[in-house]
């Protein structure tokens, strides 16, 4: 008795009709992975519904103002009680500033000091004598610092680094190791005793000669070499080109400069002499006696001396607050 044997297509039939399901079973698979990731991403990572908005903009609505006003606001206090105090000590009486615990508001408004101020016959005369040294120093700090700043900023010449760094290291060397020698150029020349010898030692700083080159080496050369294609020549170039570009410069070192010698009282103490040559720092020492004060007439002069310096710190805020490197090339 002959068994039938299975033919060849019955035998592949099975396997024919099972590979493509095989086959097919991981895509299947990965197919209902791919969807199951998807579906779990969409439902931890997706979109959070609609709500506030997180981040700076949401800051900015809990706070009208920049965050860092929470620490600038209370650093901004404790430097200007000091002037808080000089300004209400200025209308107080002497009884009340030499009053023991002190009196941190005034009882009424108490002119008596400034009165005392102002009718000194000297003060206008002091007043002046220092605005003409103060704005004679601006002048010539900003016309000699401004040569030699561009001098060592675009010129090249034989030990103009050696130069350089002399100038540099002399503002190392405090006043009272020159204080002396300065004294003596000044008697030979016949100053002492004058304006002449408050003037003559601040006509031109180190500090606006550095702080000018150090300015005029960040403007481009470009500007400077297209006027010179014009026939420009070299001070024209520095007076329509790069002083017009440096103006920050500029008013930081006459601000500088001006609060510098307006407030000096040292070097006027050992150059003059005579009451009808003081600068104001120097007559409000007459002020104070050996054995009595005038603390009012003292604060109101005070108050009166800074008044100039507010106003030249004000005049100039918004230069200062410009980059120090700030270029001329726009676009």
């Amino acid at each position: 008795m002959t068994t039938a044997s299975p033919s060849p297509a019955s035998s592949s039939s099975p396997a024919s009709s099972s590979s493509p399901a095989s086959s097919s079973s991981p895509a299947a698979s990965t197919s209902a992975a791919a969807s199951a990731s998807a579906t779990v991403y969409a439902g931890t990572a997706g979109p959070a519904p609609a709500g506030p908005a997180e981040g700076p903009g949401r800051r900015r609505k809990l706070l009208p103002f920049s965050p860092w006003h929470l620490l600038l606001a209370p650093l901004c206090l404790v430097f200007a009680i000091p002037l808080i105090w000089l300004l209400l000590s200025s209308v107080m009486s002497d009884a009340e500033i030499n009053r023991f615990p002190p009196s941190l508001w005034p009882s009424g408004i108490d002119l008596a000091g400034y009165r005392y101020v102002i009718g000194n016959a000297m003060f206008p005369r002091w007043f002046a004598n220092s605005l003409i040294v103060s704005l004679t120093a601006v002048a010539s700090n900003l016309v000699l610092g401004s040569l030699g700043g561009y001098a060592f900023a675009r010129m090249r010449f034989a030990g103009s680094r050696i130069l350089l760094a002399l100038m540099l290291a002399t503002m190392a060397i405090p006043f009272q190791l020159t204080m002396i020698p300065t004294f003596l150029v000044m008697k030979r020349l016949g100053l002492i005793d004058s304006l002449g010898a408050l003037i003559v030692p601040s006509l031109v700083t180190p500090f606006a000669v550095f702080l000018l080159r150090q300015f005029f080496l960040s403007l481009p050369r470009e500007l400077e070499e297209a006027a010179w294609l014009d026939g420009c020549s070299r001070l024209g170039v520095l007076w329509r080109i790069v002083l017009p570009l440096s103006r920050p410069a500029l008013s930081t070192v006459a601000v500088l400069t001006f609060l510098t010698t307006w407030n000096d009282l040292t070097w006027p103490l050992i150059a003059i002499n005579h009451d009808t040559q003081y600068t104001l720092q120097l007559g409000l020492t007459t002020f104070q006696g050996q054995h009595h004060t005038r603390w009012s007439a003292v604060m109101a002069g005070n108050m009166i001396t800074v008044l100039p310096v507010l106003l030249a710190f004000l005049f100039a805020q918004k230069t200062f607050i410009q980059s120090i490197t700030s270029s001329g090339l726009k676009g």
